[in-house]
């Protein structure tokens, strides 16, 4: 059977789903990405996917009308829901404290600083439950939290003499698979600020492919990446 444009770009969009998820090194991306758009047939676009696992779940066949995968830190999240909480709670006083890297949120956390700061980075971690609520306290200190764009989270909290909100946001849709998390509490001469943003091996990752795919485009004799792919990046 003869491929179509959008069946070629959606195997192009499970390739940058692999790289970003660290399943294909950049050799390996260029080389399928650029296999990818010579291809003609389905029998060519097939093999360049079948040891590639589709986010939660396996890999769609070439003709299905699936729509696309999440990118980035979103596609692991059915695998990171569930598990022993490693951490439901954290405290300063005239000091700090930092929960980050791979660790498992409690479906209630608790976090409190005086006279000092903390830092909860949700990008890399899991999650007890499905529904998480972190309660951030704060008296003449400071709470930063990190999530990625792609989690579900909603800012409810109060500032008295002090501020309580969201700080940057780079560009990303919150994907229906993710945990939901609220994150609550009060800053009292204080404050508590919540940024979404992608941690800098991923931002990495997804600006080799970029450049990689616009490589492999070029070759191919086609056009520029598609806007949608521009906008994420």
């Amino acid at each position: 059977m003869r491929a179509s444009d959008t069946e070629r770009e959606r195997i192009a969009e499970l390739l940058r789903e692999a790289v970003a998820e660290g399943r294909l090194d950049m050799d390996e991306f260029d080389q399928r990405l650029e296999t990818a758009y010579k291809a003609r047939t389905h029998g060519e676009l097939e093999p360049l996917v079948q040891d590639l696992p589709a986010p939660g779940s396996a890999v769609a066949p070439v003709g299905s009308t699936a729509p696309a995968p999440l990118r980035g830190s979103a596609a692991n999240w059915p695998a990171r829901i569930g598990g022993t909480a490693t951490s439901k709670g954290a405290f300063a006083l005239w000091g700090g404290f930092n929960r980050k890297g791979r660790w498992t949120v409690g479906r209630m956390f608790t976090a409190f600083a005086m006279w000092g700061g903390g830092e909860i980075d949700l990008r890399e971690a899991n999650f007890e439950d499905r529904e998480t609520v972190i309660r951030c306290i704060t008296i003449m200190g400071g709470i930063h939290v990190t999530a990625p764009p792609e989690l579900n989270v909603e800012v409810r909290g109060i500032g008295i003499m002090g501020g309580f909100g969201e700080g940057s946001n780079e560009e990303g849709e919150p994907a229906p698979e993710a945990p939901r998390v609220r994150i609550t509490g009060f800053a009292l001469m204080g404050g508590v600020g919540v940024d979404r943003k992608r941690t800098k091996a991923e931002r990495r990752r997804l600006k080799e492919a970029r450049e990689a795919e616009l490589e492999a485009r070029s070759r191919s004799g086609l056009e520029g990446p598609r806007d949608g792919f521009r906008k994420e990046l």
